[in-house]
């Protein structure tokens, strides 16, 4: 079995940082489990376009996840989820938001019109 299957087998955000022997505040993990997760898939996706996934062995495949992992919690020791807007929730909240389509009836469209039925 390799390490990433291994890696695959997790089923918490706590299992990844005892897997990875990574210390951790179990408070900033409460709050920040999905995307301490998802920053540390970014960092490995970046990791990955730079070749360094490919070419390595189980040793240094964990250094890796490792470092990724310690990163991603850094961000979220140092900030909160919502300031860091990894999901689109957070990020569509801080967008502006389009003009609601009216429409737009002018009154000279209705002056040949029975405007009242007591007339």
């Amino acid at each position: 079995m390799s390490l990433l299957d291994d890696l695959q087998g997790l089923s918490s955000a706590e299992d990844f940082f005892t897997f990875l022997d990574v210390p951790y505040e179990p408070s900033v993990v409460h709050v920040a489990r999905l995307h301490i997760l998802r920053r540390m898939g970014q960092y490995l996706r970046g990791s990955e376009v730079e070749g360094a996934l490919a070419s390595a062995d189980d040793a240094a495949l964990m250094s890796l996840c490792r470092e990724h992992l310690t990163q991603a919690y850094e961000d979220f020791v140092k900030s909160s989820p919502i300031e860091e807007r990894l999901f689109k929730v957070h990020k569509e909240a801080i967008e502006p938001k389009p003009e609601p389509n009216r429409p737009f009836v002018p009154l000279t469209a209705l002056s040949g019109q029975n405007l009242s039925a007591g007339e």
